[in-house]
């Protein structure tokens, strides 16, 4: 069946906010005279983090930024990661800092989240950031439902009124895409695995978030006619001869025919979540040396 929805480009959103933000890093450079500093640090050899860390650091060099990424062995203990960490928190030419997940077991992930300068958070994890998210209070916001909600507003315009079904509670993407979409004035409902009557669910939704992290998991008869869906699934699945691939949390081609518009895998939301967090950095640089944001 040929596909009647209109693909969401991510790529292309993310090379014109990336370019944007490039603009405003020369301007910052040359009436300010300091570029936004990002410091990423990756602890072990994890494949997917490594890619994904050189992909942030040859962005934000891209875009004009300082960028370092603090390689650090496996081995490290919590003591020397809390202590890098505080190093960077005090260093005033640092705006933005991110702790690449997972960590190694013998480290405690929330105990190095929470040491992370609230104001230099440009994931948005802290529990002080989840709480101003929460509250509708200015803050630094998680990077891919941030790229999602701006998808979602290029594409429809103003999201007031519309029913969103998110499928999905993960601290990362499920319950802060609810929250955002509550400040776009959205009816929202979260469902997840022990949702009954899931595909009914979702079918009511005007638009649909897909990041539950099960292969193809929403098909088409699930779906309302002209609904916006919004893929956050990363699945690498098996295929014949060794081989594999990457799919999203949607079937694609079912779903395709019966909604309005689609996130591609790959291609939709990832590469929002990397312009999205050089955008967060921009904003803490701002807010750090008291420049106007718009």
């Amino acid at each position: 069946m040929e596909a009647a929805a209109k693909i969401i480009d991510g790529k292309l959103a993310a090379q014109a906010l990336r370019a944007r933000i490039a603009e405003e890093v020369r301007d910052m450079r040359s009436s300010a005279g300091f570029v936004p500093g990002l410091d990423v640090v990756l602890v072990g050899t994890n494949p997917a983090s490594e890619v994904y860390v050189r992909s942030k650091e040859k962005q934000a060099s891209e875009a004009g930024m300082n960028s370092r990424v603090h390689r650090l062995p496996a081995e490290t203990s919590q003591a020397d990661l809390l202590a890098l960490v505080a190093r960077l928190n005090a260093d005033p030419a640092i705006h933005g800092i991110l702790v690449q997940l997972p960590l190694p077991p013998q480290i405690d992930e929330e105990a190095v989240l929470e040491l992370i300068d609230p104001a230099k958070d440009v994931d948005g994890f802290h529990p002080s950031s989840v709480g101003a998210l929460v509250t509708g209070q200015p803050c630094l916001l998680p990077c891919t439902p941030m790229g999602i909600v701006m998808l979602l507003k290029a594409r429809l315009g103003s999201l007031e009124g519309l029913h969103a079904v998110v499928v999905g509670r993960s601290n990362i993407v499920g319950k802060p895409v609810a929250h955002l979409l509550l400040r776009e004035s959205c009816t929202v409902t979260i469902a997840h695995s022990k949702t009954r009557d899931l595909a009914a669910e979702c079918r009511r939704a005007d638009i649909l978030v897909a990041a539950v992290g099960r292969p193809e998991m929403i098909r088409g008869d699930w779906v309302k006619p002209g609904a916006t869906i919004i893929d956050v699934g990363i699945n690498r699945v098996s295929l014949p001869e060794g081989k594999s691939e990457i799919v999203g949390d949607v079937h694609f081609d079912s779903c395709a025919a019966v909604a309005g518009a689609i996130t591609p895998v790959p291609g939709g939301v990832g590469p929002m979540t990397i312009a999205c967090l050089l955008l967060n950095t921009l904003q803490a640089a701002k807010r750090a040396h008291g420049l106007p944001e718009p």
